[in-house]
């Protein structure tokens, strides 16, 4: 058997992946606290509940079963959270990784994935951005993502571990078979968040500025499936296992749609309104994300499939009733 770690496997993106892993024939071992996951989404292989922080059981996993790669999920990832919250951003994503890195460096794991973010590229300086915008995070979410990116290219210098890093854009939408979803909690992403403020008796939604600088003034984003991110995840574990060096790759459909997009969308599939309270917009919130995915296809032979919004946003709906 192909062994696999997937550390934050119970939560939302980890999950899917896990999923994809077991369906091109690898036994995903995670490894989650369960402070945002979810246990019934962990369904492919064994299950470790504790801290990646927590070595003795990073060792008993390692000992146990032949590791080929690590897919790092772990991670604190609310943007709005970590303006506030900076050193849990920092602790977490930062200090935890590098105490599971001692030990994959010691056990001479060869490969790790990282899930990193396009807001480690800050306000950006122009559009649609590729790999070679500078970095320039300007919260603490996107800041610790930067730091562990820095770290994960030394250790790869320095031992020989090779590493990719995977910029996402807005992660969206759940598996079209209903077995798993975005069930995290609390929960974070914008469109659950608005399918269940439409739906619910009482439900509210804050829309954080109208004043962007865009079209209808609210922020566009870059709305990427899961599905085609977990497709995206096992490509680049086996071209490194092919090519046995390192990658830098943006993760995203190449378009983006802005929040009140999305609201239509969400009040057509749901046939009511969404309730919305207006608050100012935040500081650490660019007007405008999407991605220049080109080199993921030039290198990967790898790009999103599932570009209908509609469609990516109504699979998470068919999943909340499901």
């Amino acid at each position: 058997m192909r062994y696999v770690l997937v550390t934050g496997g119970a939560g939302y993106i980890g999950s899917h992946v896990s999923k994809k892993l077991a369906k091109e024939g690898y036994t995903p071992i995670v490894i989650d606290n369960l402070s945002t996951g979810n246990r019934a989404a962990v369904k492919w292989g064994p299950f470790f509940e504790g801290d990646i922080s927590n070595k003795p059981l990073i060792y008993q996993i390692l000992d146990r079963y032949p590791i080929e790669g690590v897919f790092h999920f772990a991670a604190s990832t609310n943007v709005r959270e970590s303006l506030t919250e900076t050193m849990k951003y920092f602790q977490n994503n930062v200090g935890k990784t590098l105490d599971l890195l001692e030990v994959l460096v010691e056990k001479k794991v060869p490969s790790f994935i990282f899930s990193s973010t396009c807001a480690v590229y800050g306000m950006p300086k122009r559009l649609p951005l590729d790999e070679s915008h500078p970095k320039a995070p300007i919260n603490g979410y996107g800041e610790s993502k930067a730091i562990v990116e820095d770290i994960l290219l030394r250790v790869s210098q320095n031992h020989g571990m090779h590493v990719a890093i995977l910029r996402y854009f807005n992660a969206a939408g759940s598996d079209f078979e209903r077995e798993i979803g975005e069930a995290q909690s609390p929960q974070t992403h914008l469109i659950p968040l608005l399918l269940e403020a439409a739906s619910k008796k009482g439900g509210k939604f804050t829309l954080y500025g109208d004043d962007h600088p865009t079209e209808d003034g609210t922020a566009i984003r870059d709305f990427i499936h899961v599905e085609d991110l977990a497709e995206a995840h096992i490509k680049a574990f086996e071209w490194m296992k092919i090519h046995e060096d390192n990658l830098l790759l943006n993760l995203g459909t190449g378009k983006g749609h802005s929040v009140r997009e999305v609201i239509a969308i969400v009040e057509k599939l749901t046939s009511q309104k969404v309730p919305l309270t207006l608050e100012a917009r935040s500081p650490g919130d660019p007007p405008k994300l999407y991605a220049n995915p080109s080199q993921a296809k030039e290198t990967l032979g790898w790009e999103a499939k599932h570009l209908d919004l509609e469609k990516t946003i109504a699979s998470t709906w068919h999943w909340i009733n499901r």
